[in-house]
């Protein structure tokens, strides 16, 4: 079961991370994502409520719940700010060329 899972981190969770840290968009698509899981997840520990995992006989305890819940809302306060609120300084180009209209003002 482990080398399964070490291939789906490899091949879906490393994509993932590349197109979340490249695009502004998807990390807003994501902040959403996160909040909704981690109301579910509240949810089903507040209720204490079992989730049947699908295809096995092994049921996930609403502590576990709990703890994925705290997980997803800390990703998705991480999310919000890269993704809302964090604007990254432009560097290269768009500053030359304001550098190079205000020297030229001054000549």
């Amino acid at each position: 079961m482990l080398p399964y899972l070490i291939a789906a981190i490899a091949i879906i969770g490393l994509p993932t991370i590349y197109i979340a840290v490249r695009y502004r968009e998807y990390r807003k698509f994501l902040a959403g994502a996160f909040f909704v899981s981690s109301g579910m997840q509240w949810y089903f520990y507040f209720a204490k409520i079992p989730i049947p995992l699908i295809w096995t006989n092994a049921v996930q305890s609403p502590l576990l719940s709990g703890v994925r819940g705290t997980i997803h809302f800390l990703l998705f306060l991480v999310c919000l700010y890269f993704g809302w609120f964090f604007h990254r300084k432009r560097s290269g180009l768009s500053s030359d060329k304001s550098n190079r209209k205000l020297t030229a003002d001054r000549s």
